[in-house]
Protein backbone atom coordinates (compact mmCIF):
# COMPACT_ATOMS: atom_id res chain seq x y z
CA UNK A 1 0.00 0.00 0.00
CA UNK A 2 1.67 3.62 -1.19
CA UNK A 3 1.59 6.06 1.43
CA UNK A 4 -0.05 9.31 -0.07
CA UNK A 5 2.34 12.15 -0.50
CA UNK A 6 0.82 15.52 1.09
CA UNK A 7 1.61 18.91 0.79
CA UNK A 8 2.38 18.91 4.27
CA UNK A 9 4.92 15.82 3.20
CA UNK A 10 6.45 17.89 0.65
CA UNK A 11 6.97 20.53 3.20
CA UNK A 12 8.92 18.42 5.77
CA UNK A 13 10.51 16.90 3.04
CA UNK A 14 11.90 20.19 2.09
CA UNK A 15 12.55 21.42 5.13
CA UNK A 16 14.53 17.75 5.89
CA UNK A 17 16.67 18.32 2.50
CA UNK A 18 17.74 21.59 3.66
CA UNK A 19 18.86 20.48 7.34
CA UNK A 20 20.69 17.97 5.64
CA UNK A 21 22.85 20.48 3.01
CA UNK A 22 23.77 22.85 5.87
CA UNK A 23 24.52 19.81 7.89
CA UNK A 24 26.78 18.18 5.18
CA UNK A 25 28.49 21.55 3.69
CA UNK A 26 31.39 21.96 6.09
CA UNK A 27 31.95 18.18 5.48
CA UNK A 28 32.45 19.01 1.50
CA UNK A 29 33.86 22.47 2.10
CA UNK A 30 36.72 20.71 4.10
CA UNK A 31 37.58 17.59 1.53
CA UNK A 32 37.58 19.95 -1.46
CA UNK A 33 39.42 22.92 0.19
CA UNK A 34 42.05 20.26 1.51
CA UNK A 35 42.84 19.53 -2.80
CA UNK A 36 42.85 23.14 -3.55
CA UNK A 37 46.41 25.43 -3.66
CA UNK A 38 46.27 28.16 -0.83
CA UNK A 39 46.35 30.72 -3.37
CA UNK A 40 43.22 29.50 -5.04
CA UNK A 41 41.39 29.38 -1.84
CA UNK A 42 42.19 33.00 -1.15
CA UNK A 43 41.00 34.14 -4.15
CA UNK A 44 37.70 32.37 -3.76
CA UNK A 45 36.89 31.00 0.02
CA UNK A 46 33.35 29.30 -0.50
CA UNK A 47 34.30 27.40 -3.35
CA UNK A 48 33.43 23.81 -2.53
CA UNK A 49 34.77 22.29 -5.71
CA UNK A 50 38.67 22.40 -6.50
CA UNK A 51 39.32 23.86 -10.08
CA UNK A 52 43.24 22.61 -10.28
CA UNK A 53 43.20 19.45 -7.71
CA UNK A 54 46.36 19.08 -6.06
CA UNK A 55 47.43 16.79 -3.33
CA UNK A 56 50.72 19.15 -2.42
CA UNK A 57 47.90 20.14 1.15
CA UNK A 58 48.72 16.36 2.32
CA UNK A 59 52.32 16.26 1.55
CA UNK A 60 52.75 19.07 3.40
CA UNK A 61 51.19 17.58 6.24
CA UNK A 62 53.11 14.14 6.19
CA UNK A 63 56.19 15.90 5.84
CA UNK A 64 55.94 18.36 8.46
CA UNK A 65 54.45 16.04 11.29
CA UNK A 66 54.75 12.47 12.10
CA UNK A 67 50.73 11.71 11.09
CA UNK A 68 51.28 7.97 11.07
CA UNK A 69 52.27 8.26 15.04
CA UNK A 70 49.87 11.40 15.47
CA UNK A 71 46.57 9.00 14.67
CA UNK A 72 48.01 6.29 16.41
CA UNK A 73 47.97 8.18 19.77
CA UNK A 74 43.96 9.42 19.01
CA UNK A 75 43.08 5.61 18.41
CA UNK A 76 45.07 4.88 21.44
CA UNK A 77 43.43 7.19 23.92
CA UNK A 78 39.75 7.03 22.58
CA UNK A 79 39.83 3.60 22.22
CA UNK A 80 41.42 2.76 26.10
CA UNK A 81 38.99 5.34 27.41
CA UNK A 82 36.22 4.41 25.87
CA UNK A 83 36.30 0.89 27.40
CA UNK A 84 37.75 1.93 30.43
CA UNK A 85 34.65 4.56 31.00
CA UNK A 86 32.45 1.68 29.77
CA UNK A 87 33.61 -0.85 32.35
CA UNK A 88 33.61 1.38 35.28
CA UNK A 89 30.10 3.16 34.27
CA UNK A 90 29.00 -0.32 33.76
CA UNK A 91 30.24 -1.47 37.44
CA UNK A 92 29.00 1.48 38.82
CA UNK A 93 25.49 1.18 37.56
CA UNK A 94 25.06 -1.77 38.47
CA UNK A 95 26.22 -1.66 42.54
CA UNK A 96 23.89 1.30 42.43
CA UNK A 97 20.67 -0.35 40.84
CA UNK A 98 20.85 -4.18 42.33
CA UNK A 99 23.10 -3.54 45.57
CA UNK A 100 21.73 -2.78 49.27
CA UNK A 101 24.12 -0.56 50.61
CA UNK A 102 24.29 2.44 53.39
CA UNK A 103 24.04 5.84 51.72
CA UNK A 104 23.39 4.51 48.45
CA UNK A 105 20.92 7.41 46.86
CA UNK A 106 23.56 10.17 48.47
CA UNK A 107 26.43 8.30 46.71
CA UNK A 108 24.69 8.14 43.92
CA UNK A 109 23.41 12.24 44.12
CA UNK A 110 26.97 12.72 44.73
CA UNK A 111 28.01 11.56 41.48
CA UNK A 112 25.66 13.16 39.28
CA UNK A 113 26.43 16.57 40.48
CA UNK A 114 29.91 16.34 39.14
CA UNK A 115 28.03 16.57 35.73
CA UNK A 116 27.30 20.40 36.37
CA UNK A 117 30.93 20.75 37.46
CA UNK A 118 32.28 22.60 34.90
CA UNK A 119 36.15 21.33 33.32
CA UNK A 120 37.47 24.76 34.23
CA UNK A 121 37.24 24.03 37.69
CA UNK A 122 38.99 20.65 37.58
CA UNK A 123 41.53 21.17 35.33
CA UNK A 124 44.53 22.86 37.42
CA UNK A 125 43.98 20.00 40.29
CA UNK A 126 44.29 17.09 37.17
CA UNK A 127 47.05 18.70 36.04
CA UNK A 128 48.89 19.34 39.22
CA UNK A 129 48.16 15.58 40.19
CA UNK A 130 49.62 13.93 36.87
CA UNK A 131 52.39 16.58 37.25
CA UNK A 132 53.23 14.91 40.51
CA UNK A 133 52.73 11.60 38.53
CA UNK A 134 55.16 12.15 36.18
CA UNK A 135 52.35 12.08 33.33
CA UNK A 136 53.21 15.26 31.65
CA UNK A 137 53.88 14.54 27.65
CA UNK A 138 52.27 11.07 28.05
CA UNK A 139 49.27 10.21 26.28
CA UNK A 140 48.47 8.04 29.12
CA UNK A 141 48.21 11.30 31.09
CA UNK A 142 45.50 12.39 29.08
CA UNK A 143 43.54 9.16 29.70
CA UNK A 144 43.66 9.33 33.29
CA UNK A 145 40.96 11.32 34.00
CA UNK A 146 38.61 9.65 31.55
CA UNK A 147 38.37 6.58 33.48
CA UNK A 148 35.47 7.41 35.03
CA UNK A 149 31.95 9.37 33.67
CA UNK A 150 29.17 10.04 35.95
CA UNK A 151 26.48 10.56 32.74
CA UNK A 152 27.60 6.97 31.48
CA UNK A 153 26.73 5.55 34.98
CA UNK A 154 23.57 7.33 35.06
CA UNK A 155 22.65 6.28 31.54
CA UNK A 156 23.26 2.63 32.24
CA UNK A 157 21.78 2.63 35.75
CA UNK A 158 18.38 4.18 33.87
CA UNK A 159 18.94 1.25 31.34
CA UNK A 160 19.52 -1.19 34.30
CA UNK A 161 16.24 -0.15 36.12
CA UNK A 162 14.29 -1.33 32.91
CA UNK A 163 15.38 -5.05 33.44
CA UNK A 164 12.60 -6.53 35.43
CA UNK A 165 13.90 -7.22 38.69
CA UNK A 166 12.55 -10.59 38.84
CA UNK A 167 15.09 -12.06 36.29
CA UNK A 168 17.53 -11.11 39.07
CA UNK A 169 15.69 -12.67 41.85
CA UNK A 170 15.16 -15.85 40.31
CA UNK A 171 19.15 -15.95 39.21
CA UNK A 172 20.01 -15.65 42.99
CA UNK A 173 17.32 -17.97 44.05
CA UNK A 174 19.16 -20.43 41.70
CA UNK A 175 22.53 -19.94 43.59
CA UNK A 176 23.79 -17.72 40.21
CA UNK A 177 26.60 -15.54 40.80
CA UNK A 178 27.05 -11.73 40.11
CA UNK A 179 29.46 -12.37 37.71
CA UNK A 180 27.52 -14.75 35.59
CA UNK A 181 24.25 -12.47 36.22
CA UNK A 182 26.20 -9.96 34.61
CA UNK A 183 27.25 -11.87 31.31
CA UNK A 184 24.31 -13.72 30.53
CA UNK A 185 21.44 -11.72 31.77
CA UNK A 186 22.46 -7.75 32.13
CA UNK A 187 24.77 -7.48 28.91
CA UNK A 188 22.57 -8.84 26.31
CA UNK A 189 19.46 -7.08 27.67
CA UNK A 190 21.52 -3.80 27.46
CA UNK A 191 23.53 -4.17 24.79
CA UNK A 192 22.02 -1.29 22.65
CA UNK A 193 22.48 1.02 25.53
CA UNK A 194 26.06 0.09 25.89
CA UNK A 195 27.37 0.54 22.48
CA UNK A 196 25.56 4.01 22.21
CA UNK A 197 27.18 4.89 25.47
CA UNK A 198 30.44 3.71 23.82
CA UNK A 199 30.37 5.26 20.87
CA UNK A 200 29.28 8.64 22.37
CA UNK A 201 32.47 7.79 24.53
CA UNK A 202 34.47 7.34 21.39
CA UNK A 203 33.23 10.50 19.59
CA UNK A 204 33.64 12.81 22.76
CA UNK A 205 37.74 11.57 23.02
CA UNK A 206 38.32 11.58 19.64
CA UNK A 207 37.68 14.94 19.37
CA UNK A 208 38.96 16.08 22.79
CA UNK A 209 41.38 19.29 22.34
CA UNK A 210 41.79 21.24 25.48
CA UNK A 211 43.03 18.62 28.03
CA UNK A 212 45.63 17.15 25.16
CA UNK A 213 46.78 20.47 24.45
CA UNK A 214 47.76 20.71 28.55
CA UNK A 215 49.05 17.72 28.86
CA UNK A 216 50.82 17.01 25.32
CA UNK A 217 53.91 18.74 24.62
CA UNK A 218 56.02 17.38 21.68
CA UNK A 219 54.74 16.63 18.10
CA UNK A 220 54.99 12.84 18.30
CA UNK A 221 52.73 12.54 21.46
CA UNK A 222 50.21 14.79 19.66
CA UNK A 223 46.43 14.35 18.92
CA UNK A 224 44.65 15.00 15.76
CA UNK A 225 43.14 18.16 16.84
CA UNK A 226 46.11 19.42 18.51
CA UNK A 227 47.52 18.65 15.03
CA UNK A 228 45.20 20.80 13.18
CA UNK A 229 46.20 23.88 15.66
CA UNK A 230 49.50 23.67 14.47
CA UNK A 231 48.18 25.05 11.14
CA UNK A 232 46.13 27.73 12.46
CA UNK A 233 47.41 30.80 13.98
CA UNK A 234 45.96 34.36 14.57
CA UNK A 235 49.54 36.17 14.17
CA UNK A 236 51.03 33.52 11.30
CA UNK A 237 48.15 33.11 9.06
CA UNK A 238 46.53 30.28 9.06
CA UNK A 239 47.47 27.33 6.45
CA UNK A 240 43.46 26.49 5.06
CA UNK A 241 44.43 23.75 2.76
CA UNK A 242 47.05 21.64 5.20
CA UNK A 243 44.38 22.76 7.55
CA UNK A 244 41.71 20.74 6.06
CA UNK A 245 43.77 18.38 5.21
CA UNK A 246 44.01 17.78 8.37
CA UNK A 247 40.33 17.60 9.11
CA UNK A 248 39.51 14.97 6.55
CA UNK A 249 41.85 12.97 8.27
CA UNK A 250 40.57 13.52 11.64
CA UNK A 251 36.93 12.56 10.29
CA UNK A 252 37.69 9.85 8.22
CA UNK A 253 38.79 7.43 10.71
CA UNK A 254 35.10 7.75 12.54
CA UNK A 255 33.35 7.91 9.30
CA UNK A 256 35.46 4.51 8.44
CA UNK A 257 34.50 2.47 11.22
CA UNK A 258 30.63 3.73 10.82
CA UNK A 259 30.60 2.39 7.64
CA UNK A 260 32.03 -0.92 8.41
CA UNK A 261 29.52 -1.16 11.63
CA UNK A 262 26.78 1.04 10.23
CA UNK A 263 24.37 -1.85 10.17
CA UNK A 264 25.57 -3.12 14.04
CA UNK A 265 25.49 0.83 14.95
CA UNK A 266 21.62 1.34 13.34
CA UNK A 267 20.72 -1.82 14.65
CA UNK A 268 21.60 -0.94 18.15
CA UNK A 269 19.63 2.30 17.91
CA UNK A 270 16.63 1.21 16.90
CA UNK A 271 16.57 -1.97 19.11
CA UNK A 272 17.03 1.01 21.55
CA UNK A 273 14.19 3.32 20.37
CA UNK A 274 12.12 -0.15 20.24
CA UNK A 275 12.65 -0.88 23.95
Amino acid sequence: MQTKVTASNRIWLIIFILFTIIWLFPVVFALGTSFRPLQDIYNNVLNIIPLSPTIENYKTLFQRLPMAQITLNTAIIATTATVLKLVTSFLAAYAFVYFDFKGKNVVYFIFLSTIFVPFTVTMLPSYLLLSKMGLNNNIFGVIFPQIADAAGIMLLNQAMRNIPYSLIEVAHLDNIGDWRIIKDIILPLIQPQLTSTGIWFFVNSWNEFVWPSLILRTEENYTLPLALQMFMSAEGGTDFGVAMAVSVVTMSIPLLLYIIFQKRIIGTFTASGIK
